[in-house]
């Protein structure tokens, strides 16, 4: 049996040798799911519509050598169908989205027709099609409605938020919904699929517009403050492995067990790794040998959307059922997005081996705390 870079089989081997479409594959999660995947054995076919941001981890990796690269807006119905009917992948991942909120607000319509016909042009082609696949549609812990309570959200609690960007994500769950029932579910389909929630996702490699590390890393390599909204929100934290690594779990389990079809699950951190913003700044910044820190951000009040001030995840359908939990405790997750980051402007280390090494230590880790998937 043939393994992938790391030498250990995970996941069963599922991936191996199998055809993975990944919708956004040039996107954070995206770039860190297709190097994963193919250290894992997978032939992966990327679909994005475009580079999103500069810098870019896809670019600094050169993932496009690694991948079939395609660029194709998924509202384009005609397009993605093309790829999908003439690769009939056996997994899909479908990350593709408008997933800023402050862009929500600034195109309203562009956010709500790239996530919900984009998804809905998706369900469609698998519709049609009805080829053998398994596919994860990843939403957003935005997508249910946050009436800002202590407790996590469940995966039957309300959805549909109050702003833009949470709306579109909760109409991508209800469209899923319909699409199950009315044609996923029948006997005759051949496709089997689930949705998947997460939220408040850092690591090296993300360059997204509004987001707090991002803006941290890009002022601590310009020796500048940062600004922010809200410094004592609080927030459960988490590194992008950490769901990437259900999304692929809840893969290799949906293949196998038919009774997860159409089922939903959230993936998030325990409760223990909820902190507020400021924490979390200084944190990140003692990797950088910062000493004082009270001068690495500036409280400013200039946002024009809603902000939640608390956002958290019940995972336990995840633990029951799956028997996932997150792996990294919030140092562990603290070190990895620094140390990426740093080394990316400090160093002329090779940042494809640094991820691949973060990689393999992520799995190293989970391996020693006896994760279902590692087996």
């Amino acid at each position: 049996m043939q393994l992938g870079w790391f030498g250990k089989i995970m996941f069963n081997n599922v991936y191996q040798g199998k055809k993975v479409l990944i919708t956004g594959h040039t996107g954070f999660k995206g770039t860190w799911l297709s190097i994963w995947l193919n250290s894992l054995g997978a032939n992966i076919i990327g679909v994005s519509k475009d580079t999103p941001t500069q810098p870019s981890m896809f670019e600094i990796l050169k993932v496009e050598e690694t991948v079939q690269h395609n660029i194709i807006d998924t509202r384009d119905f005609k397009a993605l169908y093309k790829v999908i009917s003439s690769e009939k992948p056996d997994f899909i991942f479908h990350l593709a989205s408008q997933a800023i909120v402050s862009e929500s607000y600034e195109s309203p319509l562009d956010t709500i027709s790239s996530n919900v016909m984009g998804a809905s042009n998706l369900l469609e082609s698998l519709r049609i099609l009805n080829h053998k696949c398994t596919a994860i549609i990843i939403t957003s812990d935005k997508a249910y409605d946050n009436l800002e309570q202590i407790w996590g959200y469940k995966e039957n609690d309300s959805i549909g938020g109050k702003d833009i960007y949470s709306g579109s994500k909760g109409a991508v769950e209800l469209i899923f919904k319909s699409y199950y029932h009315s044609f996923f579910k029948l006997p005759e389909s051949n496709v089997r699929l689930s949705t998947v929630r997460a939220g408040n996702v850092i690591g090296g490699g993300d360059w997204a517009k509004d987001r707090l590390v991002v803006d941290l890393v890009l002022a601590l390599s310009q020796g500048k403050q940062v600004k922010i909204r809200s410094p004592n929100s609080t927030r459960p934290w988490q590194h992008v492995l950490e769901p990437l690594s259900g999304y692929l779990h809840l893969g290799q389990a949906l293949y196998t067990n038919k009774k997860l079809n159409g089922e939903g699950f959230n993936f998030g951190p325990p409760a223990d790794q909820d902190h507020p913003v400021k924490k979390v700044l200084e944190d990140l910044s003692f990797y950088w040998g910062l000493k004082n820190k009270s001068h690495i951000y500036k409280v400013v009040e200039d946002s024009y959307f809603h902000e939640s001030g608390l956002l958290r995840l019940n995972c336990e359908k995840s633990f029951s059922v799956l028997k996932w939990e997150a792996t990294l405790n919030y140092q562990e997750t603290i070190k990895l997005t620094s140390e990426w980051y740093y080394d990316y402007y400090n160093s002329s280390n090779n940042m494809l081996e640094l991820t691949s090494q973060q990689i393999s230590h992520y799995q190293n880790i989970a391996n020693s705390k006896s994760q279902q998937w590692t087996e």
